[in-house]
C-alpha cells in the first residue's frame, strides 16, 4: 500500500567533548570487531529464541550494571508497554536502551516484538555496512594508530559522517521492523501498534532513534552546578503542526473529541476511527495510507562529565509527571537501584491525585546512569526486584512472559494484516466476543472524562468500521 515518507529527520549534535574524537569508521562499524565477546548475530531466528539467556541483557523489574528499569500495569488491561536494557551490546562499551509503548487489542505483543527484533536488526545494518567496507577498504582500526583519532578542528566532517551512517543504521532497522511486522502470520497489527525510543550509548556518543509520544530526557549540571531537565526527543503527536500537515496532505484527518480538547488524534478519511493519539508508529497499518508512518526521528549528542543520567518512559510517567519533576526524583533516589521504580510509584500517586475518575495508563520506566556506577543495594531492595514486583505487576490475572522471554499468550491465527471484508466481518465477532468477557474486569471508574489535555487512550476505536462508501485508491 502506498504511503507518505518524511524526508525531515532532524539531527542534534551538542557541544563537542575535549577528549579525542574516535573516527566514524572505528566509531561506527569496525570497533565492533575489536571487542567482539560473543558469536555474531548471523542468525536471527536461533538468537530470538535465545534472547533471555544471553548475558547483561534484562527486560523485567531489575538492575543491570549501569541502570535500572521498572514498569507497572495500568487499569486499562493488560501491560502494553515493554523495556529492555542491553549492556555489551555488540561490543563491551556500547549498550543499548528502549522502551515501547504498545497500543490497540494486541499492542502487548507488537511492544514485545519490537523490543526483541527491533536491536537485531541494528546490529545486522551496522554489519552489513562493516562487511561492505572490508571488502572495498582495508582495517581502520587495525593500521596505523594515528588514523584511528581525527581532531575536530581538523576535519569538520567527520561527526558528519558519524551522523550519515547510524542515521542509515536507525532508519532502515526501523523500516525493516515495520515491513515485518506487516508480513507477521501470527501477528495482526492492522488496528495495534506500538510507540518505540531506543538509543544506543558507545563512550561518549548518544545515537537516539524514535517514534511515537514515549520520552527521554537527560539530567546535566548547569554552570552554577545544579541539575537541570535536558529533553532529548519530541512527543511526535498529531498536534505538532509538521506531523499534522503530513498527515492531512496524505487525506488522513486529525481533530480532537469534545471531552478531551486538547487530545488531536488520527482519523481515517472516511469514518470516526481509530482515533490514534500519535503521528508516528510501528504497525496500525489502517492508517498507514493516511499519514502515519514508522520513519523515526534521529540524533547523535557528544555527553559531557556534567551528564549524569538518562531516562526513557512511556507517556504514561510524562502525563502526570513534568521533566524537571523526574529530574528531582531520580536525583534523591536512596539507591539508584530503586530510581525507576520510586519514578513508577510517584506516577501511580499523581494519575489517582489529578485524574481520579480516569484511568492509569501502564508505564515503564528505564534509567541510564552516564558514570557506569551502580550503588549497592540491601537483600530486601534485590528481593522486592527479583519477586514481588513481578508479581504486582499481574495483580489482575493478566498473562506474564515466560522465563525463555517468549509470550505465553497463544498466537493470533492470522495470516496476513489486512483483512477482507468477509475475513473483518469475523474478526469483529471475535473481538467483541473478548471485550464482552472483559467488562467483568473494568469495573470501576467506567465514566471517564477528558483528562485535560492528557491522552487517556492511544486508539479510541480498535477495529476501524469500514463503509459502503469508502473511496478507492
Amino acid at each position: 500500500m502506498g504511503g507518505c515518507v518524511s524526508t525531515s529527520n532532524q539531527s542534534s549534535c551538542s557541544s563537542r567533548s575535549n577528549g579525542e574524537r574516535v573516527s566514524p569508521e572505528c566509531l561506527g562499524i569496525r570497533m565492533f570487531t575489536r571487542k567482539r565477546i560473543r558469536k555474531t548475530f548471523s542468525d536471527p531466528v536461533t538468537t530470538l529464541q535465545h534472547l533471555s539467556s544471553i548475558p547483561n541483557r534484562i527486560f523485567k523489574n531489575g538492575k543491570s550494571r549501569t541502570s535500572c528499569i521498572f514498569t507497572q500495569q495500568g487499569r486499562k488491561g493488560i501491560n502494553q508497554d515493554a523495556m529492555v536494557v542491553w549492556e555489551d551490546f555488540m561490543a563491551e562499551d556500547i549498550t543499548f536502551c528502549g522502551v515501547f509503548d504498545g497500543h490497540g487489542p494486541h499492542g502487548h505483543l507488537v511492544a514485545r516484538k519490537v523490543r526483541d527484533a527491533l536491536p537485531l536488526k541494528l546490529v545486522s545494518f551496522l554489519q552489513s555496512f562493516d562487511s561492505k567496507r572490508n571488502g572495498s577498504s582495508g582495517s581502520c582500526c587495525n593500521g596505523n594508530p594515528k588514523l584511528d583519532v581525527v581532531e575536530p578542528d581538523k576535519d569538520g566532517g567527520m561527526e558528519d559522517k558519524v551522523d550519515y551512517l547510524w542515521r542509515e543504521a536507525f532508519l532502515k532497522s526501523y523500516k525493516a521492523m515495520d515491513k515485518e511486522l506487516r508480513s507477521h502470520p501470527n501477528l495482526d497489527c492492522f488496528c495495534s501498534g506500538s510507540t518505540a525510543i531506543t538509543l544506543v550509548k558507545q563512550g561518549s556518543n548518544l545515537f537516539m532513534g524514535y517514534i511515537g509520544d514515549s520520552r527521554a530526557i537527560m539530567a546535566s549540571k548547569d554552570c552554577n552546578d545544579s541539575m537541570v531537565a535536558v529533553q532529548l526527543t519530541v512527543d511526535l503527536k498529531p498536534d505538532l503542526p509538521k506531523e499534522a500537515e503530513r498527515i492531512k496532505r496524505c487525506k488522513g484527518r486529525v481533530f480532537a473529541l469534545q471531552d478531551e480538547p486538547e487530545v488531536q488524534r488520527v482519523w481515517l478519511p472516511f469514518d470516526d476511527a481509530p482515533g490514534l493519539a500519535m503521528a508516528r508508529a510501528f504497525g496500525d497499518f489502517c492508517l498507514k495510507e493516511y499519514g502515519v508512518i514508522s520513519v523515526p526521528e534521529f540524533s547523535h549528542r557528544i555527553l559531557t562529565d556534567r551528564d549524569k543520567f538518562i531516562v526513557l518512559a512511556s507517556d504514561g510517567v510524562w502525563d502526570v509527571l513534568s521533566n524537571e519533576e523526574v529530574v528531582e526524583m531520580v536525583s534523591s533516589a536512596p539507591t539508584r537501584a530503586s530510581a525507576a521504580r520510586i519514578l513508577v510509584d510517584s506516577a501511580a500517586r499523581e494519575w489517582k491525585t489529578k485524574y481520579p475518575t480516569s484511568k492509569m495508563d501502564d508505564c515503564a520506566v528505564v534509567c541510564l546512569f552516564l558514570d557506569g556506577k551502580m550503588d549497592s543495594e540491601s537483600d530486601n531492595e534485590d528481593q522486592y526486584f527479583s519477586s514481588a514486583t513481578l508479581q504486582s505487576n499481574n495483580h489482575s490475572g493478566t498473562a506474564v512472559e515466560s522465563d525463555d522471554g517468549q509470550n505465553s499468550e497463544p498466537s493470533l491465527q492470522r495470516n496476513f494484516t489486512v483483512r477482507s471484508a468477509e475475513e473483518n466481518d469475523t474478526f469483529k465477532r471475535i473481538v467483541a466476543e473478548a471485550e464482552a468477557n472483559q467488562e467483568t474486569v473494568a469495573t470501576e471508574d467506567q465514566n471517564w472524562l477528558g483528562l485535560e489535555g492528557v491522552t487517556r487512550v492511544n486508539s479510541l476505536v480498535q477495529l476501524p468500521r469500514f463503509s459502503e462508501e469508502r473511496p478507492r485508491p
